[in-house]
């Protein structure tokens, strides 16, 4: 018998998977495989706009701001579109317009984070999408970068990575490394608007892992800028159009992860509080402290506003994982999320028709109790990553109208 040869084994079924992910996708996508974003009602409008109900039904009977779509009962049903619109409407006569347009001002910077991590499986990407849409509801313009070439990130927001971008328009284009017949593009090439309003995509794909191999080559011919300046140089090109951009790093210290975290104001270290993750943490921390070391003497950035740790895939009934997450927060201070991202089946159920815990159609929830648990876990480390960004730029959250 002929044993197959392995790279024909490996195409075929690359191919099989493929095709059935398309499917999965045209299963779970709208007409036309685009996504869409739910409408969001009374209630989580004035938790997103931080004031209270009777403001804001005060606000509809003055014609104040504009009606909406109604529901069943007539409760009102608010767009996404329709939260921005009334955002801007209020912060004209606010006291504050901080309160209701928290982004950047004449003088911030832009804020960059970069959500990093040795290995995979610590929700390093779902972290990252979760944070992105709720700064977005919360009123913040905010990109997110998908700097892995596994493109996880990406096919949260409807593509097919390997499909959609196979011959490219991803990152990659706008980081590459000149040669006789392509040139790197801007990012305006490459970049996505998306269908969640006020959140804009720079996609990944499997040719971004050329960056990894063809940066030795350019390091030795001297070509410029050099790698850990890339990413920086790309997003400067775009800073102007945002108060926030995310980055999703690979679950690696490669060349792209270390040009995200140059480009970075500051970083987010996923952790899941076990034995094997806490060691593999301290082994990144290791390596990327030695590493940094010799790229800042080299002309890398080297300050940063935050480096912070959250706990990701926090099971509260394991009383280990609480012991370990106590002994973090003892070892590692403030530095620590206060609000963990819990371990939760309404995260995973999100995940599998790739939504975020914030897209879930609240009259499909099965289990209220479940996904209010772990809803309020993303709002609350959303939240807390929220007030350091306010921070850097010298300022608090407002409280609540």
């Amino acid at each position: 018998m002929t044993l197959p040869v392995l790279h024909d084994q490996l195409k075929a079924d690359a191919d099989r998977l493929s095709e059935a992910l398309e499917r999965m996708s045209k299963l779970f996508l709208a007409p036309k495989e685009q996504k869409s974003l739910r409408t969001f009602t009374s209630a989580e409008v004035t938790e997103l706009l931080r004031v209270s109900d009777g403001y804001l039904r005060k606000m509809h009977f003055d014609g104040k701001i504009p009606s909406v779509e109604q529901g069943p009962r007539k409760k009102r049903l608010y767009s996404a579109e329709n939260i921005l619109e009334i955002r801007a409407i209020l912060s004209q006569t606010a006291k504050d317009p901080l309160h209701f347009l928290p982004g950047r001002r004449e003088g911030d910077r832009l804020q960059i984070w970069s959500t990093v991590n040795f290995k995979g499986g610590s929700s390093k990407t779902t972290t990252t999408v979760t944070l992105g849409m709720r700064l977005a509801l919360r009123g913040y313009r905010v990109l997110v970068v998908d700097a892995d070439p596994q493109a996880s990130l990406t096919t949260f927001f409807g593509y097919q990575p390997e499909i959609d971008f196979r011959q490219g328009g991803t990152l990659y284009d706008a980081i590459r490394y000149n040669d006789a017949d392509v040139s790197r593009v801007s990012i305006t090439k490459v970049l996505k608007k998306t269908y969640f309003p006020g959140l804009d995509l720079v996609p990944a794909g499997l040719l971004l892992s050329e960056f990894e191999t063809e940066t030795p080559t350019a390091l030795s011919r001297g070509e410029q800028p050099v790698f850990f300046n890339r990413i920086r140089d790309a997003l400067r090109q775009i800073e102007d159009n945002y108060d926030l951009v995310l980055i999703d790093c690979p679950p690696q210290l490669g060349y792209l992860t270390m040009s995200a975290v140059c480009a970075s104001t500051s970083l987010l270290m996923t952790i899941t509080p076990e034995r094997v993750d806490l060691a593999s943490a301290s082994q990144f921390l290791t390596m990327a402290a030695g590493v940094m070391e010799v790229l800042h003497s080299n002309g890398a950035a080297g300050a940063f506003d935050n480096f912070a740790y959250l706990l990701t895939r926090f099971d509260t009934s394991i009383s280990a994982q609480q012991d370990l997450a106590e002994w973090m927060r003892q070892l590692l201070g403030g530095s620590v999320i206060r609000t963990p991202f819990v371990k939760s089946s309404a995260v995973s159920e999100a995940g599998l028709s790739q939504r975020t815990i914030f897209e879930v159609e609240l009259a499909g929830v099965k289990n209220r109790k479940t996904f209010d648990r772990a809803l309020e876990s993303a709002v609350g480390f959303s939240d807390d990553i929220e007030v350091l960004i306010q921070r850097a730029w010298g300022r608090e959250v407002g409280d609540e109208k």
